[in-house]
Formats: structure tokens, sequence, C-alpha cells
């Protein structure tokens, strides 16, 4: 049975109830449907989708980025060393399951990557004026290679996500000799992934 993490909780993946040659960070949300009324039904704009983007950061020991390669997200959805890609961006939220996906090969991994931080960026969400606390069922989960789910962490519709239009949501890092998935939960005001990955920058 899956594991339900809150903020700040966390987990560890073990080889030996799990098959960790190849994980799915999965990530998902629907939007919140607003209150309009019938005049507004009638007469009001329909509400633009939401385009949540999935990003993740290769980290190294000392918590910075070795490389600009290093980022996976939609310009750049596949890491050069294979061992994690993007496999497509979901640009409304549509329908059941997982939006977005990230596979990661954690046995392939390079070494000297010690952390991999797995952020989502509304694009556009300031000009747009769209922001997390309207974004519902908002999930990001690891799934084994045997389609087994290990652990799961929701995050949604919180009012303290008012104009925050990105969000540090989890992370995987090398714990001992295995992996540990790690719930975060951080919200950015900004909805450019770059100014939230400055802090990692060498």
């Amino acid at each position: 049975m899956a594991v339900s993490l809150r903020k700040g909780q966390g987990v560890s993946l073990r080889k030996a109830d799990n098959n960790l040659s190849r994980i799915t960070i999965g990530l998902g949300w629907d939007v919140a449907e607003p209150k309009r009324g019938l005049l507004g039904s009638l007469f009001g704009r329909k509400p633009e989708d939401y385009d949540l983007d999935a990003i993740a950061l290769l980290l190294g020991p000392d918590d910075k980025l070795p490389g600009r390669e290093d980022v996976v997200f939609y310009n750049a959805q596949r890491h050069p060393s294979g061992a994690l890609w993007l496999t497509g961006d979901n640009r409304t939220g549509a329908g059941d399951g997982d939006d977005e996906q990230i596979i990661v090969k954690l046995d392939e991994l390079p070494a000297k990557y010690t952390r991999i931080l797995f952020l989502v960026a509304i694009y556009e969400g300031k000009s747009k004026r769209q922001d997390f606390s309207k974004v519902s069922n908002a999930f990001i989960r690891a799934v084994d290679a045997d389609n087994k789910e290990m652990c799961r962490f929701d995050m949604s519709g919180d009012a303290g996500l008012a104009e925050h239009c990105s969000l540090t949501f989890a992370e995987v890092v090398r714990a001992d000799s295995g992996w540990k998935f790690n719930a975060i939960g951080t919200p950015h005001a900004s909805d450019r992934f770059v100014d939230v990955m400055r802090p990692y920058l060498s």
C-alpha cells in the first residue's frame, strides 16, 4: 500500500520492497471551477486553461547544478545521461491520472548526482492571473517499475498558495546505500522556474 505523505515528511524507497530499476514521478492536477452564477455562466469569459510544467533539477553533493544540461524541462526533455526524461507536456491537465511524468532510472544515474528536485510552474501564470490557490487535486507520486505506487503527496487549493505560480513539490535524494522521497511543498511567487533554480546555480 502506498505511503501518503504530508509536507515535510519522507519515506525510504527500499529495493527489497520495490522494483527501483525505473521509477515514474507522476504529477497531476485539476483546475477548480470558479463560482460565477447564472449571469457569469451566460456572459462571462471562459477561464483559460492552466499550463503547468514539470521540471527536474539534478544536483550534486554541494546542492548545486553541475551544468546547464542538468535541468530537464519542456525544451530539454531528456538528460544527457539517459537516466532521466520527461514524457511530454500536458498543456491543460485534462483527464484522470498523471498529467505529466518524469522517468528516472536510479541505478543508471551517475554518482555525482545526489539529489533530484521536482518543480512545477504555471506557464505565464502572472500575466494570466493564475496561481496555485485555484489548482485542485494536485499531487506528486512515485511509482516503481512494476507500476506499484510507493508514495504520494497531495497538495491542493490552499489559500496560502494565492499569488504563488510555482512550487518546489518534492525531491528524491541518495540516502545511505539507497534513495529517499521527501515531500517539500514550498511555493514561490514567480512563474519562471529559472528564478526558483537560482539558489542552485554554481
